[in-house]
């Protein structure tokens, strides 16, 4: 094994040995008989925060009436680089763990089949496309590399906040604007725009010192960075919106007392389902509190305006899915994916999606 890949394997390593556990854990229970290691999603966001971290810190113990309980790690604190989050899951050295899909989509572009930009533009879209294509992705989770995937997590709406006025899509024309994958490059560089990759704690930065002129982020995560203090301008329309899969290790995971699995299997659905509600009601608070309605009442208000969503940005969308995001995905994926997407929504001839 070449040592650049070593390296974050062994970071990795050393990281389960030692998990740091939240700030003021609550006391050990003398009657645990488990305690879990788990490494979850972003942190300082509304999902991990107030869902994820409270559900595997509390609710697990409260649930299992203190048999069980678990630590947790948000992936970005630990020292896990996100794209190596399937690998380790796979080979175990993360045991249970929050992957984010868009950290797939150069090596597994399969995996971020659902959520590709302009595919989705509402919430309902989503789980259309979502109950498309799970099954298959679920099976080669577990029969490629030996995951257990127990829940599917979404991030709130994925929008355009910018420093110079706009009045819609066209206007992104020659500006460099933050990406976050590189489908999400592909939805931008077909407007004319010039797509830059900056890690989501850089972007306030980013905008701060031109180096981007928009960014593509969730509303409310947005706003959590300040960057209604550096741009101006908010376009609400979802370019996409951002997806996570909580898994197990397959040995890990068999490894667990039956009665533990089932208790997982049981109330994992029920975090998915809050995740999602969040997700919903973030996205329009995000919206709020940027251009600082009295609504907002879980963010900063700021003084953004508001550019509508027209009727010939919608269509202009849904061209730019069809004739680049979802051919330069299939470039980039092969007949694999060809296959996922024709089984999963049908393709035409041309190889423009249809609804079967």
């Amino acid at each position: 094994m070449h040592m650049r890949t070593l390296t974050p394997l062994l970071g990795a390593l050393l990281l389960c040995a030692a998990l740091p556990v939240p700030a003021d854990p609550p006391p050990p229970r003398a009657t645990a008989e488990l305690r879990l290691r788990v490494v979850g999603g972003l942190a300082g966001i509304t999902q991990y925060a107030q869902l994820e971290a409270p559900f595997w810190t509390r609710d697990l113990a409260r649930l299992s009436l203190g048999r069980f309980e678990a630590d947790i790690v948000p992936f970005d604190r630990a020292g896990v680089p996100g794209v190596e989050m399937l690998r380790l899951l796979q080979l175990g050295v993360v045991p249970f763990g929050t992957v984010l899909l868009s950290s797939l989509a150069d090596r597994y572009p399969q995996y971020t089949a659902a959520d590709l930009p302009g595919l989705n533009p509402d919430l309902a879209a989503l789980r259309r496309s979502l109950a498309a294509f799970r099954p298959q992705l679920e099976q080669a989770l577990r029969e490629e590399h030996g995951i257990e995937p127990l829940a599917v997590y979404v991030y709130p709406a994925q929008v355009l906040f910018c420093k110079q006025p706009l009045e819609g899509l066209a206007d992104l024309r020659g500006r460099r604007v933050r990406v976050s994958s590189t489908a999400q490059g592909d939805f931008v560089a077909a407007l004319g725009a010039r797509p830059r990759f900056v890690p989501f704690a850089q972007l306030a930065q980013s905008l701060e010192t031109g180096a981007s002129e928009c960014a593509i982020t969730g509303a409310m995560s947005g706003n959590t960075l300040g960057l209604h203090l550096h741009a101006n301008y908010l376009y609400p329309m979802p370019i996409g919106w951002g997806m996570a899969f909580f898994g197990a290790n397959r040995a890990a995971w068999q490894a667990l007392p039956e009665d533990l699995r089932t208790l997982l299997r049981a109330e994992l659905p029920r975090l998915e389902t809050a995740i999602w509600l969040s997700a919903e009601q973030e996205t329009q608070q995000g919206v709020d509190c940027n251009l600082g309605r009295t609504r907002c009442t879980t963010g900063r208000r700021g003084q953004m305006h508001l550019v509508p969503v027209r009727a010939q940005d919608a269509a202009r969308r849904d061209e730019i899915f069809r004739s680049a995001v979802l051919p330069h995905w299939l470039q980039r994926c092969g007949a694999r994916c060809a296959e996922l997407w024709s089984r999963a929504k049908g393709l035409a001839p041309d190889g423009l999606p249809v609804e079967p």
